[in-house]
């Protein structure tokens, strides 16, 4: 069994999967209030199991929102710690792909990043695989746009897809239905198959930059 978990943005979900099985999933859209849901939300699925029992433990380390990046790896180290269990990182970009596993398009996976600027990676998904195309990046709406004029079929999802389909002007990219906008428990624990369990320890967030907070300070310190 993986219980695989997100709280990256906006949404938050929890899912415990054994193999293919989805036995229980849980997403709530409550604003980032990650701190008073998360926990909630992993007893009620953990109810009925022991978290002894776990394979694994799968998380959306970023990118995406730093607080509730910060909350999620914080809350799973705990977990894993405590029972001594092993974790798998997950790309949150890498999470939203799997949403779109049984239709053959490019998914571009955005996260709004502010100032028109978006967390992003692409994927092909063909014949129930996906496979990645770029890094995890921070890249401006004129760039992706660059980008995405070469492919075909192309559908945008994310906390960004809306902002970012608004803005892109392409006839080739559509907005992809709220229902499979946003990563969940259940793209998390797809997307870490066969993906390296590393320890608690291990486990760390990752930002694709620095946030408002350190950006201004580095700033103020430049122009000391």
């Amino acid at each position: 069994m993986i219980l695989s978990i997100d709280s990256s943005a906006v949404t938050a979900s929890v899912a415990l999967t054994d193999g293919e099985k989805v036995l229980k999933s849980e997403l709530i859209n409550a604003g980032l209030t990650h701190s008073e849901t998360l926990l909630p939300m992993i007893k009620r699925i953990m109810d009925g199991y022991n978290v002894s029992d776990l394979e694994a433990i799968a998380i959306t380390a970023g990118p995406g929102s730093f607080t509730g990046v910060r909350i999620g790896v914080a809350t799973v180290k705990g977990l894993a710690f405590e029972n001594d269990i092993p974790c798998v990182s997950v790309s949150t970009l890498e999470a939203i792909a799997y949403n779109f596993i049984d239709t053959d398009c490019i998914v571009c996976a955005v996260m709004d990043a502010r100032r028109m600027q978006f967390y992003n990676a692409l994927f092909e998904i063909k014949n129930n695989k996906v496979t990645r195309l770029c890094p995890d990046r921070a890249i401006s709406i004129e760039e992706l746009k660059k980008d995405l004029s070469a492919y075909n079929n192309v559908i945008v999802a994310g906390d960004g897809a809306e902002l970012c389909f608004n803005n892109i002007g392409l006839d080739n990219v559509i907005l992809a239905d709220e229902e499979k906008r946003y990563q969940n428990g259940i793209g998390v624990s797809m997307a870490a198959e066969n993906k390296e369990k590393i320890s608690a320890s291990q486990l760390m967030p990752i930002y694709l930059r620095l946030s408002q907070a350190e950006r201004e300070l580095k700033l103020k310190k430049e122009k000391k």
